[in-house]
């Protein structure tokens, strides 16, 4: 039996989680996507792993019920709990896909789950969405941890907080092991911008440019006019690779054959929208590494693997 850590994947973007996973031999799958372009890269990036399409609607599809999951990842909308959603949280249908999580994480059975979204879940409702799915993941057998990781202290240079969950099939405190181990998870500065690294300024249309700054989030919403910088006089918009770069993903990752247009043609305005919509890499692998880490020691104490999986 091979000891690489097996994944499922739901709102797989363009995989963050697989680009992080790939080089600690964690095995992907199924992806779950339905944007066109995200799911074109998948078929061209992983043409041997399936995307089972809406994650609503892959309960019965044999490919899920059969291949053998030790983790499930995922980052549901995020747009029913962040500002520009308007915070309706679970009373918004992005934000229900949370509990469709759940019930596929039920149905699964894997050893770990890995959820992320904004940090403005943690106040949604007054707190009581994120409360709510916590609540269920415990009910549901997961011990569980949560905490907010920023991505200018992972090696990128834009400020990016997410909260992580992270949950473990039993018990508490493999989970809080993953997230919080005393170091690393928050460098003692954030990183030196690797673009544009002598006199840079970064600032978002229609404010005011600032001095040594990291470039703010990417946000999905801002694709159609992206970050701007300014450079020893010259202004220009922030490219495809440097959105890419600012992720933690390889240079070129996003510029796919879309369309019949060739990779050449590619438009920027979705890879722009896509990498915006993604988790950062760097993030990705750390939690990645502790998992793998926490998994490995488990075994050793005789715990194996989840029914599912066996």
């Amino acid at each position: 039996m091979s000891d690489a850590i097996t994944y499922g994947s739901v709102c797989s973007g363009i995989e963050a989680a697989t680009v992080a996973w790939d080089p600690l031999g964690f095995k992907p799958q199924w992806f779950s996507e339905i944007e066109k372009f995200p799911s074109a890269l998948l078929e061209q990036r992983y043409p041997h792993v399936p995307n089972l399409g809406d994650m609503t609607e892959i309960k019965n599809d044999a490919r899920f019920t059969t291949r053998p999951l030790d983790l499930l990842v995922g980052g549901t909308p995020c747009q029913a709990f962040s500002v520009g959603g308007f915070r309706k949280g679970l009373a918004d249908p992005r934000g229900n896909l949370a509990l469709e999580y759940l019930a596929l994480a039920d149905m699964a059975r894997p050893r770990w789950v890995v959820w992320e979204n904004v940090a403005g879940v943690l106040d949604s409702n007054g707190g009581r969405d994120f409360g709510s799915f916590l609540g269920a993941l415990g009910k549901l057998g997961y011990g569980w941890s949560y905490r907010v990781l920023d991505s200018q202290y992972f090696g990128v240079a834009q400020r990016r907080r997410r909260v992580f969950v992270v949950g473990h099939l039993g018990t508490w405190a493999p989970a809080a092991g993953v997230l919080f181990d005393g170091a690393g998870a928050k460098g003692t500065s954030p990183p030196v911008p690797t673009l544009n690294p002598t006199g840079a300024r970064f600032f978002m249309p229609g404010n005011r440019a600032r001095d040594h700054e990291w470039p703010e989030t990417l946000a999905a919403r801002d694709y159609k006019d992206p970050q701007v910088v300014i450079n020893e006089g010259t202004i220009r918009r922030l490219t495809p690779v440097e959105y890419e770069r600012l992720q933690g993903f390889p240079d070129d990752y996003t510029r796919i054959n879309w369309r019949g247009r060739g990779e050449d043609k590619c438009p920027n305005g979705p890879r722009y929208k896509a990498l915006g919509n993604s988790m950062a890499v760097p993030v990705m692998r750390w939690i990645g590494e502790r998992i793998k880490t926490t998994d490995a020691i488990l075994k050793e104490q005789g715990h194996g693997r989840t029914a599912l999986s066996a």
